[in-house]
């Protein structure tokens, strides 16, 4: 998807530019007081920097604030498929960073992007990172064996994103996708993910970066962790249940842990303020 091909409407469009850094040209939403502690915000796969429209306002009114698409996601094009790893796309935020010339006080992800959030902490420091619902926990069984191949597939098989667009992309279907992850969304967010699935580019790097996801190595060396970490999880989360957030808090050296009742997967997408109070509460002072 183009920058011109998202509707003049779409959450932050107008403070968002493409930034070439490295093999990737980034969609970057750049918010909040230049001179201020920079937060960087990753969304987690399928999704896009629209899914922090309602948590970037609160933040933005202490913090700068950098939100990318992730490569592939969005309106971000990546320029080398086999850069949508786990470690690859830890590396190229990183340079997107030094494009930007920014170094994060804190990194917010969710789901997949808490994930990655953790793994740019390894290669440099960061003083804070706060995992939304975030996805630290691997398939089990014959699912940990089957999907990546399956998605691997998908990716590599001429015209299947443009099939899945087709499969998918109705307003019943998506409805149903969101009330799956126990978030139902208001008729706003459930058009915007309906856009996002009906373009074959993002659907194209969402199983590219499924495809490439390998999660072990990093679970592993969570009890290694030296950077502050939260974790916020919902209880009603169908996805990533809260029961992996409460695991991973219990490997991660003084990690803090938050239980929020009755919300889903996309809980940051569901409150009015987008879990932003509770994300500042964490951070402090700036």
């Amino acid at each position: 998807m183009t920058p011109a091909a998202l509707p003049n409407d779409w959450p932050f469009k107008a403070q968002s530019s493409l930034v070439t850094a490295g093999r990737h040209r980034f969609w970057v939403a750049d918010t909040g007081p230049k001179d201020a502690p920079t937060l960087l915000l990753l969304h987690g796969t399928g999704a896009s920097l629209h899914s922090f429209r309602r948590t970037i306002p609160g933040l933005a009114q202490r913090y700068r604030t950098i939100t990318p698409d992730l490569p592939g996601h969005g309106a971000s094009a990546t320029g080398f498929t086999g850069r949508l790893s786990l470690d690859a796309m830890a590396q190229d935020l990183w340079t997107l960073c030094d494009t930007l010339h920014i170094q994060p006080k804190a990194i917010i992800g969710h789901s997949a992007g808490a994930a990655i959030g953790l793994r740019m902490a390894e290669l440099r420091p960061v003083p804070h990172i706060i995992g939304l619902n975030a996805a630290l926990g691997e398939f089990d069984g014959a699912a940990a064996f089957l999907f990546p191949i399956i998605a691997k597939g998908l990716a590599t098989l001429p015209f299947a994103a443009t099939a899945i667009t087709a499969f998918f992309g109705r307003p019943g279907t998506v409805e149903r996708i969101l009330t799956g992850t126990g978030s139902p969304l208001d008729p706003e967010g459930r058009a915007q993910y309906l856009r996002l699935v009906r373009d074959p580019d993002h659907v194209t790097g969402a199983l590219g970066m499924m495809a490439d996801w390998k999660l072990q190595p990093l679970l592993n060396r969570l009890p290694q962790t030296t950077t502050k970490v939260t974790l916020i999880a919902s209880e009603g989360d169908r996805a990533v249940p809260a029961q992996v957030s409460i695991d991973a808090a219990k490997r991660i050296p003084g990690a803090q842990l938050h239980l929020l009742p009755k919300l889903g997967h996309l809980a940051h997408e569901e409150t009015e303020d987008g879990l932003s109070a509770l994300i500042l509460d964490s951070l402090g002072q700036p």
